[in-house]
């Protein structure tokens, strides 16, 4: 007898407000996430204080509707995690940025990334937005965008750097989106 198991599809969902206990997933993926080398604002050792300040403020910024924050899940818990960045200048109201797209280095290479971004171009679309911005020093997400459709502007070398110090180069993409009426 054989048997197969189905692994379950991950499940997207928008945070309308962010508990303490998702606050605390959230840290803990971030930290895997700098430990694992990403260049996402935050340097080695990252202290778990550090993380949880962190998701405290963007915890702040989905209640005051500056930001929407999704998640994806499966029936053991956080995969990752995408924000887009509503509160823009008064003279870019169409626009949003795309942040912190974040992967458990154990979910990676399961279409994640995509589930994601897509649900973010959808979040930005409810919202009026019409143009998202994002940028990245991974050469993973930089394919991922492409396959999307996301158009690359360019490479500032020096940018920013890798958690353990080095400089690294930072790409910047733009998609635009269809207007919803």
């Amino acid at each position: 007898m054989t048997t197969t198991t189905t692994e379950e599809a991950p499940r997207i969902r928008a945070l309308a407000a962010v508990s303490d206990a998702e606050v605390h997933a959230l840290a803990d993926l971030l930290i895997d996430c700098v430990e694992g080398g990403a260049s996402v604002s935050f340097m080695l050792p990252i202290t778990r204080e550090r993380a949880l300040a962190f998701w405290c403020k963007v915890a702040e910024g989905v209640a005051r509707g500056e930001r929407v924050l999704l998640v994806a899940e499966d029936a053991e818990g956080l995969l990752g995690t995408v924000q887009l960045v509503l509160d823009q200048p008064e003279n870019q109201p169409h626009r949003a940025e795309v942040s912190k797209m974040l992967v458990y280095r154990r979910a990676r290479r399961r279409g994640i990334g995509a589930l994601l971004m897509g649900a973010a171009e959808d979040a930005a679309q409810e919202h009026r937005k019409t143009l998202l911005v994002l940028d990245t020093s991974s050469a993973e997400a930089e394919r991922l965008y492409e396959r999307m459709g996301w158009l690359r502007v360019g490479v500032i070398p020096g940018f920013a750097l890798l958690p353990e110090g080095e400089p690294c180069g930072t790409t910047f993409f733009y998609r635009a989106l269809a207007a919803r009426a």
